[in-house]
């Protein structure tokens, strides 16, 4: 990745009616920091839960005024059946019941793309990026993104290009609230992290309403911005995959 600057993506995740209050003092933390866009994943229809109005107006505020929306699932739950042990432990444990693209077919993902993309283009928004609940996408689900006009998508670890899925590596920095022993690793785990990604190219903050909840990782987090902050222009995502698709195209030529 040849950039004048090494960067840094900002992403909130989880963004809906219920998270909205923790989700502006989030973004009240970063205003704090410096002034820049970041990239929202918003969820039509998080848990159930039905739509606002004022959190929709306040989305398309969000989006003048630079901020990136991106489709982040749709109901954001997981209501299939785990096969496996192994499947439980991640569906129901580390993943709480949330990765909702983990094991949907194919005409189910769709049908959820199309709902994503129709809610938001009602609001007059066109997302370019798609990124499952906790970045899971089964064989079906990747099938069916692919057929829809998204220019990118996320998986813990990579960075995706759509429709073609070229990707580069780039680990997410996140942290986990669930529990207060889940609190200090990801506190400890984001901060070795960050050193090691220290003269990487490209690095994600990827930031959950829950964050704003503790004061440990509350802290944690906004320590670690500010450092990034300091050798890093902030992108969004979809400014990162239009860079990522020139360099590859140029690569070609």
């Amino acid at each position: 990745m040849d950039m004048d600057r090494r960067v840094l993506c900002i992403v909130v995740h989880d963004v809906a009616p219920s998270t909205w209050s923790n989700c502006r003092r989030l973004l009240d933390g970063l205003a704090a920091l410096d002034h820049f866009a970041v990239t929202l994943l918003a969820v039509p229809r998080y848990h159930g839960e039905q739509p606002s109005a004022a959190f929709e107006s306040w989305l398309c505020e969000r989006a003048a005024l630079g901020d990136e929306i991106a489709l982040h699932g749709y109901s954001h739950l997981d209501e299939g059946m785990p096969r496996t042990g192994r499947d439980l432990l991640r569906r129901r444990v580390y993943t709480r019941g949330e990765g909702e693209f983990v094991d949907l077919p194919f005409d189910e993902a769709t049908l959820r793309l199309q709902a994503g993309r129709e809610w938001l283009g009602r609001l007059g928004l066109e997302p370019e990026g798609f990124v499952a609940p906790a970045w899971l996408l089964g064989a079906q689900a990747w099938r069916a993104l692919r057929c829809q006009p998204f220019a990118y998508t996320c998986t813990l670890r990579r960075i995706h290009l759509l429709p073609q899925r070229r990707s580069v590596v780039c680990q997410s920095q996140v942290y986990s609230s669930a529990s207060a022993w889940r609190r200090g690793l990801s506190v400890l785990w984001n901060a070795s992290l960050a050193r090691a990604q220290a003269v990487a190219p490209l690095v994600r903050l990827e930031l959950h309403p829950s964050d704003e909840e503790h004061a440990a990782i509350r802290n944690a987090w906004r320590r670690l911005a500010a450092r990034q902050l300091d050798t890093r222009r902030v992108c969004t995502l979809k400014q990162v995959a239009a860079e990522l698709r020139t360099a590859s195209e140029q690569h070609q030529d």
